[in-house]
């Protein structure tokens, strides 16, 4: 009986050993994987590749896309599911049901939530804005043109909204807001009264105002006077607009991975992007005597300046 009763205590610390090897290795594994779905109207080469680069982000979850004409209503998918919506017509579907997985609605613009929300925001939805931040465009404004002071800004009934925030920012900078309303842009009068008194054009991202049917009025009288056009965004730099801050698909994706790794329920219920970048246009930089600018250091400036308090 004695050589057992030497075995029992090393069989038994052999199998505590074990249960501790066991268990470091079962708390060195990742969580259990998320189940992230992304879905839009269309299935395309674009969207593959933005689901499989988050795939590759994120490869202890299960990310993949499904087309929104596939799923059922948003209540009746799994509780756990994160769910990115990428574009308007999914949103559409997601509002129908209040029930329904926490929900993350990449690139929408202030004017398009309004225009579905009427700033009633349910608390599943997490809106992750696209257009360029009025205060980032005005602090980007004043960087690039130290000398300028009255900026001028057209907006109709859909962008109104946003002139208070506008006047807002400004205030610290120094910048003076002056605006124009522009319901009828087959009238150039109100630009033409706009540009007349101001220093700089600063353009909201309102497409009744800025899209390829005004752009040639809006370039040819501003730059006329020699006057800077700020923004509204990266395809209008391209289009002729001086420049404008702007977020790519590698800054959507930081930004993604960063709420992934989050519970939902601390997901901001609406937000800027943090990574951005800065495109300007060298040739009207040239025509406008101003010197061509370092697009990186001027983004670096930019994002220094938010990240003190």
């Amino acid at each position: 009986m004695q050589p057992s009763s030497r075995k029992t205590p090393i069989l038994g610390r052999l199998l505590a050993g074990l249960c501790l090897t066991v268990s470091g290795l079962l708390c060195s594994l990742p969580a259990s994987a998320a189940d992230i779905l992304l879905t839009g109207t269309e299935d395309s080469p674009g969207v593959q590749s933005f689901t499989q680069a988050l795939s590759e982000l994120r490869p202890t979850d299960s990310v993949h896309f499904k087309p929104l004409s596939s799923l059922p209503a948003p209540g009746k998918l799994p509780s756990g599911t994160r769910l990115i919506l990428l574009d308007l017509p999914s949103l559409d579907w997601r509002l129908q049901d209040s029930q329904g997985p926490a929900t993350l609605v990449l690139r929408i613009s202030r004017l398009q939530a309004r225009q579905r929300l009427n700033n009633l925001l349910p608390s599943h939805l997490s809106l992750l804005w696209s257009d360029p931040p009025i205060e980032r465009q005005l602090r980007l404004t004043r960087l690039i043109l130290p000398q300028v002071r009255r900026v001028g800004v057209l907006y109709d009934r859909h962008s109104e909204f946003l002139l208070k925030e506008l006047r807002l920012a400004a205030l610290p900078l120094g910048l003076e807001i002056i605006t124009q309303r522009w319901e009828n842009t087959s009238d150039s009068r109100p630009l033409q009264a706009l540009l007349k008194n101001s220093d700089v054009l600063l353009g909201l991202d309102d497409p009744d105002l800025y899209n390829p049917k005004t752009a040639k009025n809006l370039l040819l009288s501003s730059y006329a006077r020699q006057m800077a056009l700020i923004g509204p965004n990266a395809g209008f730099v391209k289009a002729g607009s001086l420049t404008s801050t702007y977020s790519d698909q590698s800054d959507w994706l930081a930004i993604l991975v960063d709420l992934l790794g989050q519970p939902p329920s601390s997901w901001p219920r609406t937000l800027y992007p943090k990574h951005f970048k800065v495109l300007s246009n060298p040739q009207v930089a040239r025509s406008l005597g101003i010197e061509q600018m370092d697009e990186a250091s001027v983004a670096t400036q930019l994002a220094e300046g938010e990240r003190r308090p």
